[in-house]
């Protein structure tokens, strides 16, 4: 069974037994940005890390570094998303950006559940 967590940088990790993760962004980053044009993801075999970028999106409003929620082997990205980018704005939750496997599954500790998520956001919205 999977489980999702999100990060106060608005990325998602869709984790499943195996300790292989899907990341994307979550619907409130895609959102707060519009219309995404252009998305920049690593190479198949790179190494990302937790709290560091791995890759962009950009949209018609701005451009937004990636920021890794965990960190692992980059195992495949969404080759849907080079061609039509804007399967994120369809379905975020559903048009991950890399499937990583996990390095440390510990570090998904640090990372909210989705109550925790949508109170974050609200009160990230409040400001």
């Amino acid at each position: 069974m999977s489980k999702t967590y999100f990060s106060k940088t608005h990325e998602y990790v869709t984790v499943d037994d195996n300790n292989i993760g899907f990341i994307g962004i979550s619907d409130f980053a895609q959102h707060a940005l519009g219309n995404v044009v252009y998305v920049d993801m690593p190479e198949t075999g790179d190494d990302v890390t937790a709290g560091e970028d791995f890759g962009a999106v950009e949209s018609v409003k701005a451009a937004s570094d990636l920021i890794a929620p965990v960190s692992g082997a980059v195992l495949q990205i969404n080759e849907h998303l080079i061609d039509n980018p804007r399967l994120i704005n369809e379905d975020a939750m559903a048009n991950w950006i890399i499937q990583v496997e996990l390095t440390d599954p510990s570090e998904l500790d640090a990372l909210m559940d989705l109550d925790a998520y949508k109170k974050f956001c609200e009160e990230e919205g409040a400001h």
